[in-house]
């Protein structure tokens, strides 16, 4: 059985989030509204309920999950070195439709999928998803909705599509714009843009000074 909390009723929503961060914590499924789409999450640094996720949506390890977090200074603790350049577009788009791929720390005991040794690490702009993440740490997070079908929009079309695999919905209503994050990687020797989406690259070429290189 599934349960939708409506967070736009106070009471709704407290009880929501405490049923989310349970969920979470005993290694369920959530299901959270964010500034892009519809996000569905779980521990991070659990590989049993990340193993669950990719389930859920019917994908396998090739695509490894991104990782929402609550704060900038959680960033620290994740990755291996925190560069200028993540410093400034963390400063600029966060919380925000920016997502960072970095080295992960090695010490980390996570298993996000095949990796290669990084994580793609976000803030978003939802207050229901900041105090989510607040609570519980950093939680792996995916468009909450089966691979190849589109993306959800409101908590019902991610319950249309996943069902019974999620616990808890928090429903926020409709997404903002129905728009995936962009991505710049810095794994590299020189700043990467792999997707172009909420952020444009001529946002990230002025925040960094440079003109940064789009993945083809």
């Amino acid at each position: 059985m599934s349960t939708v909390y409506d967070c736009s009723e106070p009471d709704d929503r407290a009880a929501g989030l405490a049923a989310a961060a349970g969920a979470v914590r005993s290694g369920r499924l959530v299901v959270m509204p964010t500034d892009t789409v519809y996000g569905i999450g779980c521990d991070a640094f659990d590989a049993e309920a990340v193993r669950s996720l990719l389930d859920a949506k019917g994908r396998g390890p090739d695509m490894p999950v991104p990782v929402l977090v609550g704060s900038w200074t959680t960033v620290d603790g994740l990755v291996l070195s925190v560069p200028r350049q993540a410093r400034a577009l963390i400063e600029a788009f966060w919380p925000g439709g920016l997502s960072i791929v970095l080295p992960h720390a090695p010490s980390l005991a996570w298993d996000l999928g095949r990796t290669r040794g990084t994580v793609m690490l976000r803030m978003p702009l939802h207050p229901v998803a900041l105090e989510l993440l607040r609570d519980v740490g950093p939680m792996a997070v995916s468009s909450a909705n089966k691979t190849g079908h589109a993306p959800a929009a409101s908590a019902q079309e991610a319950r249309d599509q996943l069902g019974d695999a999620v616990p808890v919905y928090l429903d926020g209503g409709l997404s903002g714009e129905n728009i995936a994050s962009t991505i710049v990687d810095l794994t590299g020797p020189d700043a990467l843009i792999l997707r172009e989406g909420a952020v444009s690259k001529e946002e990230v070429d002025e925040v960094l000074g440079i003109e940064v290189d789009v993945a083809r």
